[in-house]
């Protein structure tokens, strides 16, 4: 008697296998856009931040304004108090009134307030040094439990105060991100966060980071990108698609 052919073997692909793809490649892009962003610009070392607290500061301070005013904020709060214990007794009205520059006084100045009570609080001073020897994770859900404190601020003060791999996203990575196709358009901030923290490279988040904020300053702008001048223009899926440059490809000779 014949035996009938036993049936092909198949596999199927769990959800695991698909997300570990899907992050494989994305990591290659990232690889690729680090190297390109790294031949333009030079490379970026990872370069560590003297004090977590002021980190932290600093980058409440940074929300909803530009460097310059941020920075001049930050000067004037810490000429203005000689510790952040004074800080945190003064008046709210006085320590608006030494960050006005920054914007958004009277609310950052209640989260700075806040967030420097509950440091003191928790450690018994005004210092986020004992994070240095917690998980990231761990020091991520510690610093995202303070009123005020979201996904980017905790990572900016743990990837630049503590040289930690842990990927900050704001408005601006991640208006890059889905630009050049990292993420879907309809993700959040946060959820591009999410997803860059898990596909990036170690090594590579620091670089990643301040590469694409300077590369979004001076290329990649928010209004009216230079497409022609970009050194990502052939993997990026919308260059030369904006109003005043989508004429501009048709002249360019094929690359």
């Amino acid at each position: 008697m014949r035996r009938s052919a036993r049936p092909a073997r198949t596999t199927t692909a769990t959800r695991a296998d698909v997300d570990r793809a899907g992050r494989t490649l994305l990591a290659r892009r990232i690889r690729t856009i680090v190297a390109r962003l790294t031949k333009a610009y030079g490379p970026r070392p990872w370069k560590k931040e003297d004090d977590p607290v002021e980190e932290l500061v600093g980058t409440i301070l940074s929300q909803n304004t530009n460097d310059k005013n941020s920075h001049a904020a930050l000067e004037h709060l810490t000429r203005g108090f000689r510790t952040w214990e004074e800080v945190i007794i003064a008046p709210v009205e006085q320590v608006a009134d030494a960050i006005r520059s920054g914007g958004l006084a009277d609310q950052k100045a209640r989260t700075i307030q806040r967030a420097l009570a509950r440091i003191n609080q928790d450690f018994g001073r005004i210092s986020l040094d004992d994070l240095a020897g917690w998980d990231p994770l761990r020091s991520m859900e510690y610093l995202t439990s303070i009123p005020g404190i979201g996904p980017k601020t905790a990572a900016c003060v743990l990837m630049f105060a503590f040289s930690l791999p842990v990927f900050p996203v704001d408005t601006h990575i991640h208006r890059l991100a889905v630009r050049l196709g990292l993420v879907p358009a309809k993700f959040t901030a946060v959820q591009t966060q999410q997803v860059l923290q898990e596909a990036c490279p170690p090594d590579l988040v620091y670089p990643l980071h301040v590469l694409l904020i300077t590369y979004g300053r001076g290329v990649c702008r928010a209004q009216r990108p230079d497409c022609a001048s970009c050194v990502l223009q052939d993997i990026c899926p919308v260059a030369f698609t904006f109003e005043h440059n989508r004429r501009q490809r048709r002249k360019r000779p094929d690359r």
